[in-house]
């Protein structure tokens, strides 16, 4: 039986953990321990040796658990959590009718409620760090980070950087005067620049950048954000070749599909993150691994509201850089590391025979160290390694689900679930234990949001397309 205590692991100073398998980047190994201290890890290797080498420090054994990365979320929406069941059954496209009238309605409380319950739940699902592409809300984007940092999550933080007005699917470049358009990007370009420098120093957050599609963005703004975030060390985020629609707008208008357009202008290259990238040529999958472009593969998202499944699969055998994304949908790591080797399978492994499509490892992989280094984190975290930050999860092996172990990655993409996460750790302390906060009433918050949510949704004028389950049944029936 687990003997595994919450008071053995809530502790500010160093700690000695032996569980009964780590989580490495060569794979799951036995009888080693690490040594977490100031937020990182300070020692990674056999357990004999640490305890050895560290004598003032008590060990603490962790019977019956795997200690591994926590998941790296790389694509959110953390202002969009109050409207996330407003997705189901609709079709693709839906900020218009959707995320732009809820997040239109937020305040600066509501908004910092609505990114702390997604902080919330991506903890409690075993993600450490979420990355937000930028909220629409008309509130100082402070509002999210804090909201972030009370929760105990790091977060990539993005800022916005649209500088095309009104609706930028249907405005054309050249709709404003040349004064106005460089008076816009002058504007856009300084606030990025202040965002960049805000953040430089903060233990849980790092700034990024952010354009909701190509489209809301003038190439000179979608070039000098690329700079920007490149001599930063930062990324910036668009939403790219998501949908059919937005491919067709971006032929009419440039002659190219969104991301030809964005390598054209300068705008690929390391310090791109690309949402979705669902609908890729040939050629753009050898523009984004020649230009070392990272993807945000949303597999979740393309099931509910998506046109086509990204080619992850074939990502990965190019080098192509690659994390995993939840796009708000379900905060929860493992379901979501096996819906991208699912999605993987209907949409190109079943046609070809594949019965791997890339494994357990690849999405195990990709999860963790993969998305972070997506989202450029890498030097960071994902990966239990010495000097890293210590963000990690205890996760229970002696369930039914796991205790049968002969492929510790297989199972955890196929059989593991939130609830068999013990603890979560962000930046050495423990945030999450059995999927309660440590340090915050948990309960009182949900319901606290459950109201405010409420409230948003119910003076947002939401528009959506399909009807609730129960009408949509009843509808059919009386047919």
């Amino acid at each position: 039986m687990n003997q595994l205590t919450r008071d053995l692991l809530d502790s500010s100073g160093p700690l000695l953990l032996v569980p009964d398998a780590v989580l490495l980047p060569e794979g799951t190994v036995d009888g080693y321990a690490v040594v977490v201290a100031d937020g990182v890890f300070r020692a990674v290797g056999p357990a004999e040796e640490l305890t050895r080498t560290h004598p003032r420090l008590d060990a603490v054994t962790l019977p019956g658990h795997l200690l591994m990365p926590g998941f790296v979320d790389a694509h959110h929406h953390l202002t969009q959590s109050f409207g996330s069941a407003l997705a189901f059954g609709e079709p693709s496209e839906i900020f218009r009718r959707v995320w732009v009238p809820l997040e239109g309605a937020l305040d600066e409380e509501s908004a910092y409620v609505a990114a702390k319950l997604a902080a919330l739940e991506a903890l409690r699902g075993g993600f450490t760090t979420v990355t937000d592409a930028g909220t629409r809300a008309d509130v100082d984007v402070d509002v999210v980070a804090s909201a972030a940092r009370d929760a105990g999550i790091r977060c990539v933080l993005g800022l916005v950087c649209n500088d095309v007005t009104g609706d930028p699917t249907t405005a054309a470049e050249d709709s404003t005067t040349a004064a106005e358009a460089s008076a816009s990007t002058t504007a856009v370009l300084e606030n990025a620049e202040k965002h960049l420098a805000r953040y430089g120093d903060d233990p849980l957050i790092h700034p990024s950048l952010a354009v909701s599609i190509p489209e809301a963005a003038t190439s000179a703004t979608l070039h000098r954000t690329a700079r920007l975030a490149a001599e930063a060390g930062a990324t910036v985020q668009i939403h790219v070749n998501e949908h059919l629609a937005g491919v067709e707008r971006s032929l009419v208008r440039h002659g190219l599909r969104p991301l030809e357009h964005l390598h054209r202008i300068g705008a690929l290259g390391p310090q791109l993150l690309a949402a979705h990238a669902t609908l890729l040529t040939p050629r753009e999958l050898t523009l984004l691994a020649d230009t070392g472009t990272a993807v945000s593969y949303n597999p979740v998202a393309s099931a509910w509201k998506g046109n086509a499944v990204a080619p992850a699969t074939a990502m990965a055998e190019r080098g192509i850089r690659f994390g995993l994304g939840t796009d708000g949908t379900r905060g929860d790591g493992f379901r979501l590391a096996d819906a991208a080797e699912s999605a993987q399978r209907i949409a190109y492994g079943l046609a070809t025979g594949d019965s791997s499509c890339g494994a357990g490892w690849t999405w195990l992989e990709h999860a963790t160290a993969g998305g972070a280094d997506a989202v450029g984190l890498g030097a960071r975290t994902g990966t239990v390694a010495e000097g890293l930050a210590a963000d990690f999860l205890l996760v229970d092996l002696t369930t039914p689900e796991l205790a049968l172990s002969w492929d510790v990655p297989w199972e955890l993409v196929r059989r593991g679930n939130r609830d068999q996460i013990t603890a979560v750790f962000v930046a050495g302390r423990l945030r999450l234990w059995q999927g309660a906060p440590t340090d915050w009433d948990g309960p009182a918050f949900v319901r606290h949001a459950a109201e405010r949510a409420r409230a948003a949704v119910e003076r947002a004028p939401i528009t959506r397309v399909h009807p609730t389950s129960t009408a949509a049944r009843q509808g059919s029936t009386a047919q």
